[in-house]
């Protein structure tokens, strides 16, 4: 899976070709086209089905493939989702005579964990032992975990223009199980939506004020990160160092837990934005540094050394905000 921008795809309850085409994209013909079978045989399955959010069933298919799309999973993959629901109303032998035994696994196990989620929903105590169910579950096929959070990412996308009551049960769940399962799975394009989404509809006010405060939108974010990105490579490269940059602008939920476990006001953060320098070598990391030092303003208080002195878990790295 790369790292990178999640390219949100706006998806209505169209049929046939039309919905094909985002969530096909990356795959070869083959793919495609059993993709498409996929496809036709889950839209008449899901006509006129709802789900307990109210949210049709078919449409939540297509968000939730579109999810997996965006993320790179494979086409076996993007078929488990597209029939998530598919055990509900086929029996699993046929299934497995249509799509094979891999894609009808995929379509179960996602059925599975849906299941345990509902039935320890009463109880709040048993919410650990459902993250560790669904983490053990990665160990038969991860893909079944995927699905389960792009799967939740649509809901909440759902939840978002449809406020209701519940949805602030779904929120605590986002943050306090998948969010967790996304980031330990490197799913960010997920786990800062599911987040910042969940966010919105726990603290609403909170959400609207930090928003508000970054006075530009994520997108105006992006493209200045992808400028400052194209300047340092150019820098680094001049001055011989081979790296990798990454670059990605902090999402308000991850702006206001710094800002809440630092006790900092808004205008004591320095990054906002973020870029991530990757190095083969030590010395390189120190060249680096003095690269972006170069380019840019260091403020001298918000400079860590963990090279020199490494985190308890060994990670090491060069902290440094600058103003540019």
């Amino acid at each position: 899976m790369q790292t990178g921008q999640l390219r949100v795809v706006q998806l209505h309850p169209q049929s046939g070709a039309a919905a094909l085409g985002p969530l096909a994209e990356g795959l070869q013909p083959a793919d495609r086209a059993r993709l498409g079978q996929a496809l036709e045989f889950a839209e008449p399955l899901y006509a006129g089905q709802v789900l307990s959010t109210g949210e049709p069933t078919w449409a939540h298919a297509l968000g939730l493939a579109a999810n997996l799309a965006a993320i790179g999973v494979d086409a076996v993959g993007r078929m488990g989702g597209l029939l998530f629901a598919a055990p509900k109303h086929v029996a699993m032998d046929k299934l497995t005579a249509e799509f094979g035994p891999e894609v009808a696994s995929l379509a179960a196990g996602v059925e599975k964990l849906y299941q345990l989620r509902l039935a320890t929903r009463a109880n709040p105590t048993e919410q650990n032992e459902v993250l560790r169910k669904m983490v053990l579950g990665m160990v038969e096929d991860v893909r079944v975990v995927l699905i389960r959070l792009a799967s939740r990412t649509q809901t909440l996308r759902w939840f978002a223009k449809n406020a209701t009551a519940e949805r602030a049960l779904y929120a605590r769940e986002s943050l306090d199980i998948y969010s967790p399962l996304a980031n330990r799975l490197g799913v960010a394009q997920l786990k800062w939506e599911l987040e910042d989404l969940s966010f919105r509809f726990l603290e609403p006010d909170l959400y609207k004020r930090i928003a508000g405060m970054l006075d530009e939108k994520r997108v105006e974010r992006e493209q200045y990160i992808a400028r400052a990105i194209a300047v340092l490579e150019a820098d680094l490269a001049a001055a011989g160092v081979k790296a990798e940059l990454y670059g990605r602008p902090k999402h308000i939920y991850s702006i206001w837990n710094k800002m809440r476990a630092k006790s900092l006001d808004f205008n004591q953060l320095y990054d906002v934005r973020a870029v991530r320098v990757i190095v083969p070598s030590v010395k390189d990391c120190y060249t680096a540094l003095g690269v972006v030092h170069n380019l840019w303003q260091p403020i001298p208080k918000e400079f860590d050394d963990y090279i020199s002195r490494p985190k308890g878990n060994l990670y090491q790295s060069l902290h440094t905000a600058v103003i540019g």
